[in-house]
């Protein structure tokens, strides 16, 4: 948990409160720990991204409303920032209690409206990308049956209203900026207000820990797979010019120096990249599977695609920059430096 008395964070939770904004933590039974929700009263009653769908999930919820003096039922509107179900599974426990209008970008919508079968459709795509990549076919299979035990945190539910970037989340006293920041997931979508530079930007930016850009099937299949943490960094980019004197975060502590924080990301990326080609100079060809092995050991079943998102991204900045070239034989990819 937060700890909003530290001389640092109780100046910030004090604007926060003058603002109207309230950071409701809610608990998951994920390594990240907690999802901030975050309140907004002001007409209409807003919570953003109610947190996954479970028993302790709504409880904390129900608390966390009525220490600021509302009930699930005053709420009237919910928006969802990106698709992850440690974010969007109590939409439609929620919706159902409140009769909230539901609110995303319109590219997150299919995975609120159509969560099982987008979910069905990534897994078995998860698959084949594991095996080509090098990870064995029991650790694909099981892997599926840990991700489809997992969809219970998530949830199906109507979405009556979808946003694109540009637009504004109008507010009686307020109005928030919309902005798709893509990379982290294909729907992360962060929210601006200019009149007090203050940035929504959800799990687009987290101060304790960076956020991963996992892969992410193509829209439409014979596409080439979209470069997650290429596309991440060039949001990124757009982020770091943004005025922010404070960022709310999708998990922990709020940020109030957006621009160095991300100057860290960067470098990091540059490093793990460098270390990477490296492991390819010294050891030639390996699979992304095998990258990740040299690069954390023995790996998890349920840590298998989190370390080949990482692996990829990394590979597909060499490969853009032609220092990589990948080679495919019988169905499995290897990837060496160009001569």
């Amino acid at each position: 948990m937060v700890d909003r008395e530290s001389p640092e964070l109780k100046p910030l939770f004090e604007r926060m409160e003058s603002e109207g904004i309230h950071m409701l933590e809610i608990p998951t039974p994920f390594a990240v720990g907690p999802v901030n929700c975050y309140l907004i009263e002001d007409d209409p009653l807003t919570i953003f991204d109610p947190g996954p769908n479970s028993g302790e999930a709504i409880e904390a919820l129900v608390v966390g409303l009525r220490a600021r003096g509302h009930e699930l039922a005053d709420l009237e509107r919910i928006v969802v920032t990106h698709q992850h179900i440690d974010h969007q599974g109590l939409v439609q426990v929620v919706q159902h209690a409140s009769g909230a209008e539901v609110v995303c970008l319109d590219v997150c919508k299919p995975w609120i409206e159509s969560f099982n079968e987008e979910s069905s459709a990534t897994d078995r795509w998860a698959s084949g990308m594991l095996v080509q990549h090098g990870v064995g076919e029991e650790v694909a299979v099981a892997l599926r049956a840990v991700a489809k035990a997992f969809r219970g945190w998530g949830c199906e539910s109507p979405v009556d209203r979808t946003l694109t970037e540009g637009d504004f989340l109008e507010f009686r006293d307020r109005k928030l900026e919309v902005f798709h920041r893509p990379g982290h997931s294909s729907s992360d979508t962060v929210f601006w207000n200019a009149e007090t530079s203050t940035l929504l930007a959800a799990d687009h930016l987290i101060k304790h820990i960076s956020s991963n850009p996992l892969l992410e099937r193509p829209a439409s299949e014979g596409e080439p797979r979209p470069q997650e943490l290429v596309l991440y960094i060039e949001s990124l980019k757009k982020t770091r010019e943004m005025p922010a004197t404070v960022t709310l975060s999708g998990h922990g502590e709020p940020i109030v120096d957006h621009a160095a924080l991300i100057d860290e990301r960067f470098a990091s990326t540059e490093k793990r990249v460098e270390k990477l080609y490296k492991m390819l100079e010294d050891g030639g060809a390996q699979t992304a599977h095998e990258l990740a092995r040299g690069t954390w050991g023995n790996i998890a079943v349920t840590q298998a695609f989190l370390t080949l998102s990482e692996v990829l991204g990394n590979l597909d900045i060499l490969e853009n920059a032609g220092r990589v070239v990948p080679t495919e034989t019988d169905g499995v990819i290897k990837y060496s430096v160009t001569a």
